[in-house]
């Protein structure tokens, strides 16, 4: 009986070791199925000489510990497979759509070579405009699949404020859903906004490749990515029910507001402060998808942790002097430069509570206090006035919480103390700090 046993636990042995050894060589076959695809799709593009480069965030992320040694090595960092040989179901490459046109040919070489590929279109967002939705489509995304494993290649487009974008990954109703899993895509869930990215040739598992020249940069980009289109449909049937206007002094304003922005960001951007559209310019662009000329200032917005004390030296280098100063850098700071003639800039700094967000107001004469309540939200990219900015995500909910629910109702008179919907009063500054807290220039 004894003998019996110990031929039964060798044969499970024996057993076990065989199945081991299938798994090591499918897990094998299935790691070259990876890389071989990879260099397929690679020889594919160089023969009709399409420059992609990479962005696929695995990949970088793997990349980027070894960035020093591959920048230094022509060759690569090592002869092993290290980068495109994981299990994966795809990999991610990025094309600038303005290198490349001649798609037919392309996908006639890729079906040659054994590809099924499946291309996603969708609507230009930049032909919009306040006078003609085109409705003209473009190419969004590329997917080339052998085998098991699958590339994806995402189109990025020039936008008017200098950046790239890249559109969502909307499948049409006659798609194959089940074409690979598309819910497991790095890009395309959303639209995404990007500076444009200074490449790098490099080797790596013997594969020569582009890639950002900075890929923690790049990686860091990609998640805070997302991109709000403005709402051209909602401004076109606002303007229908509230003409605009395009009076003289109307079109002039608009003209300042917009270079006092574009002055704004440029001095902002240069200090690595983050900042958004806030106030009357936040629904400008949600409601009309423009400046409101009524409005004679533009408004911003920055988180207190973003505060940084070079941000009112530069301002005044940049030539706009600073007209008041209130509050301090612990509660209810804002700051007003003086632009051109009477358009003034407003910052807005914002300080996060449990549950909430807000912002604090000064009366000057009175030293009374104020503050403007907002729910949690987060930042997405917009275009607005051929400016790449950002705006709060929630911006419905942003703009209602300052706005009420009439916010599509234009009001031309606002008094900033107890017309916005979510102003409370906040005490009044002891009158030893006025030196400090309230300063008029």
């Amino acid at each position: 009986m004894q003998k019996i046993n110990r031929n039964v636990v060798l044969a499970l042995l024996s057993l076990t070791s065989l199945v081991f050894l299938l798994f090591q060589l499918c897990y094998y076959k299935f790691y070259l199925s990876q890389k071989h695809v990879v260099r397929k799709f690679l020889g594919l593009i160089s023969s009709h000489n399409i420059p992609v480069y990479l962005i696929d965030p695995l990949i970088l992320g793997l990349i980027n510990k070894d960035i020093e040694q591959i920048r230094s090595s022509p060759d690569g960092p090592s002869p092993e497979c290290k980068y495109f040989c994981a299990p994966r179901d795809f990999t991610t490459f990025a094309l600038l759509d303005k290198t490349w046109k001649h798609e037919v040919g392309l996908f006639r070489t890729a079906e040659k070579m054994g590809f099924q590929w499946l291309k996603i279109i969708n609507k230009d967002p930049r032909l919009d405009g306040m006078d003609d939705l085109s409705g003209m489509e473009i190419p969004l995304h590329y997917i080339f699949k052998l085998a098991s494993h699958a590339i994806h290649l995402v189109v990025f487009y020039e936008r008017s404020g200098n950046f790239l974008w890249h559109g969502p990954l909307r499948l049409k109703q006659h798609m194959d859903r089940k074409f690979v899993p598309f819910r497991k895509l790095h890009f395309g869930r959303y639209p995404g906004a990007y500076e444009k990215p200074e490449l790098l040739l490099v080797s790596i598992d013997d594969l020569k490749v582009q890639i950002p020249k900075n890929p923690s940069s790049f990686l860091e980009e990609m998640s805070h990515s997302r991109f709000l289109e403005c709402r051209y449909r909602e401004a076109r049937a606002f303007f229908q029910l509230y003409p605009d206007d395009v009076s003289l002094d109307a079109v002039e304003f608009r003209k300042k507001a917009k270079s006092l922005l574009h002055l704004a960001a440029l001095t902002l951007n240069n200090l690595g402060v983050k900042f958004w559209l806030s106030s009357g310019t936040c629904l400008g662009w949600y409601r009309q998808c423009n400046v409101i000329p009524h409005s004679k200032d533009v408004d911003l917005g920055i988180f207190i942790r973003d505060y940084k004390p070079d941000i009112i030296p530069a301002f005044q280098k940049a030539g706009l002097p600073l007209k008041h100063k209130f509050g301090k850098v612990e509660d209810s700071l804002e700051l007003s430069f003086q632009g051109e003639d009477d358009v003034k800039l407003d910052i807005f700094f914002f300080y996060e509570e449990d549950d909430h967000i807000w912002n604090g107001g000064t009366q000057a004469k009175s030293g009374k206090k104020f503050k403007y309540l907002f729910p949690k939200f987060t930042l997405c990219w917009t275009e607005f006035v051929e400016l790449k900015v950002h705006v709060p995500c929630e911006t419905l909910q942003y703009v209602e919480a300052n706005y009420g629910p009439e916010w599509k109702v234009p009001v031309k008179t606002w008094d900033w103390k107890s017309s916005p919907f979510n102003v409370q009063d906040n005490g009044v500054w002891p009158i030893d700090e006025w030196d400090n807290v309230i300063q008029i220039y």
